[in-house]
């Protein structure tokens, strides 16, 4: 079931993969290159429709041929580069990051890595720069709809003409297209991973078959231009803040459409030495650059690592489509199924590798015992979080509820830095009925915006402050810098924004609650984080002098606001370290901290003893005392 060469779907490839590497080594080149993975879908639904459909329409479409062919296309080249990596990182490693690469290898080489990487793409994501095969969730998202398409189809063709079969196609693309919407709107995560959301984008090339255009020659050039543009305008106009995949990716989806359309392959601009080169190997550049690029970060090679890298892609990609990628693209006829599913067996041993490497925290028995007690304590503190779903709703905010003693109130509002005191509240004998008002990565100021979520149930305080009488509310100024521009002259005026609604926030509070406090900001950086502390072999301290330096924007911007005055403001930091050092672990809990900048359960409980009166005396006063 062959089909002639199309150099134009050749050149989508080439544009798509150059426009994911380039980003993927500086999203300044390129801030919307990740649109190339969208632009690969579009491909692959094209000519999985045309293999299915024509195979239905002679009533010679095989599944089983089917998944044969994808198994030689896909696998091989990426059970090679899991093995290598696998192979690799046990000597170049740290234990966390060894296991890591074990599981992520696993889930890769079973077509789950998408579902294991929206799993962890929460709010306490480890940098996806640590992550080696973080690129293959477009692999799994494309190898669940090869399992369910062509089943689908096949039940489907049962009992439709293939004029029906088209109409179905056609509405789920619409369907498919409005739920990836709605879904971006409220998780981008899932939006971004999960196969559902980004089913549309395969269905969309499908259509293309499906529903082929006759053009005149004349214009079958113009057309392709047009959609060439499209995507590459994708590529500038978008960025990594971009709500993804929602209706913003009809933009290069579109573009790679109109592009199949005009099926031309006799344009300069499609049909060229370098495009055919890189199309042809774009596969194998695929999977290769992206562990470059984290190589570059994890072993801090430089900003110009990417003069390196790039050729290096291009290289290492070229050379396993010669020996491993090109080897398996041949047809097989049925008595030699046995040397079709060779891959299958390698794959499966690496897969099983990867798990035991996960299982075995790293192979962590290779370490002498005082170095794994603190590799253990890293691991334990990675998932160390103790702040439940929400067990209350007022006026649709989701509130957090720990019942008192009395009919006394007191709020705490703010993002992650106030849900890491749960444990401590937990822990005490409540005079006070206690409300948390949260949400993470947020800031209680209206121009804060978060580009992942909303921040809404924060940000709208003021309906729970008057359904609610608080004797008093606590919250943090840890967030105000939180997604500020990087430019300095808008920095400058997102600050002076930012002070000027905060100043507003507590005007409004001291109109409502006798006692307002604020919580400044707690030691933080590389040295706190697990992961990068035995990665990098960190010091187990800092200064007070360097953990106060972090906050220097926050401080300024405190002396500009005015409305402090009989505002408590505590600063944390004074409490948490000792003798101008603040530490990181000690011998016997290990890790204080479960990343950079959030205390572990069992250390907010014993080290935010210092808010006791907070909680445990009676309302006072409003003072204008600084602790």
């Amino acid at each position: 079931m062959q089909m002639k060469f199309r150099e134009d779907i050749n050149a989508l490839r080439a544009i798509a993969v150059v426009s994911v590497v380039l980003f993927h080594f500086n999203h300044d080149w390129l801030p919307g290159g990740f649109a190339g993975v969208d632009v690969f879908f579009v491909i692959s639904g094209f000519l999985m429709t045309m293999i299915i459909v024509k195979g239905l329409e002679k009533e010679s479409f095989s599944i089983l041929s089917f998944y044969k062919a994808r198994v030689r296309r896909i696998i091989p080249a990426l059970a090679f580069l899991c093995f290598v990596l696998m192979f690799l990182g046990l000597f170049l490693l740290s234990p966390i990051d060894y296991l890591n690469l074990g599981k992520h290898s696993a889930a890769s080489l079973t077509f789950l890595s998408n579902i294991v990487y929206w799993t962890e793409s929460n709010y306490f994501n480890p940098s996806s720069n640590e992550k080696w095969l973080l690129h293959t969730w477009s692999l799994s998202v494309e190898w669940q709809f090869y399992l369910i398409y062509p089943i689908a189809l096949v039940l489907l063709r049962k009992f439709l003409t293939l004029n029906q079969l088209k109409v179905v196609i056609a509405i789920s693309t619409i369907l498919a297209l409005l739920l990836s919407i709605l879904v971006t709107m409220k998780s981008s995560s899932a939006a971004y991973f999960l196969l559902p959301t980004r089913a549309w984008q395969m269905l969309a090339g499908g259509l293309v078959f499906l529903y082929p255009v006759n053009l005149k020659a004349n214009t079958k050039s113009p057309i392709q231009l047009i959609g060439l543009l499209l995507i590459v305008t994708s590529f500038f106009i978008f960025t990594s803040a971009t709500p993804w995949p929602g209706y913003a990716s009809l933009l290069p989806i579109i573009g790679a459409c109109l592009v199949l359309v005009s099926n031309n392959g006799e344009s300069l601009l499609v049909n060229n030495k370098i495009t055919h080169a890189l199309g042809k190997w774009s596969y194998s550049i695929y999977l290769w650059h992206w562990p470059i690029v984290v190589a570059g970060y994890y072993f801090d090679l430089g900003e110009h690592w990417w003069i390196v890298g790039v050729p290096l892609s291009v290289i290492l990609g070229a050379t396993s489509f010669k020996f491993i990628e090109s080897k398996t693209l041949s047809d097989f006829h049925l008595e030699k199924l046995k040397y079709a599913l060779r891959p299958l067996p390698f794959a499966a041993m690496s897969a099983l590798i990867g798990m035991l490497i996960f299982y075995t925290n790293g192979f962590l028995f290779r370490l002498a015992p005082s170095e794994q007690i603190l590799v253990n304590s890293a691991i334990e503190a990675k998932d160390d979080w103790k702040y439940p779903k929400p067990d209350m709703e007022i006026k649709s905010l989701k509130i957090r509820f720990i019942k008192g003693e009395t009919n006394q109130n007191i709020l705490l509002m703010g993002a992650s830095h106030i849900e890491q005191i749960y444990p401590y509240v937990k822990s005490l004998d409540n005079k006070f009925n206690v409300y948390f008002l949260t949400q993470g990565g947020c800031f209680v100021t209206p121009s804060m915006v978060n580009p992942k979520w909303r921040c809404d149930n924060l940000q709208k305080y003021n309906k729970l402050i008057k359904e609610i009488e608080f004797q008093k509310v606590i919250t943090s100024f840890y967030g105000f810098d939180a997604y500020l521009p990087k430019k300095s002259n808008e920095r400058k005026s997102a600050i002076n924004t930012r002070i000027k609604e905060y100043d507003d926030f507590l005007k409004a509070l001291k109109n409502e609650i006798p006692q307002i406090i604020i919580l400044t900001g707690e030691p933080k950086g590389i040295e706190f984080d697990p992961t990068i502390a035995l990665r990098k072999n960190l010091p187990s301290t800092i200064s007070e002098l360097t953990a106060r330096s972090k906050y220097t924007e926050h401080m300024e911007a405190m002396e500009k606001l005015k409305n402090l005055n009989g505002v408590q403001v505590i600063d944390p930091i004074t409490h948490l370290c000792e003798k101008k050092l603040c530490s990181t672990r000690d011998k016997e809990h290990g890790f204080f901290y479960r990343d950079n900048n959030h205390m572990r359960p069992w250390y907010s409980i014993k080290q935010n003893s210092y808010l006791d009166m907070i909680f445990l005396e009676k309302v006072s006063a409003p003072s204008a005392s600084k602790l």
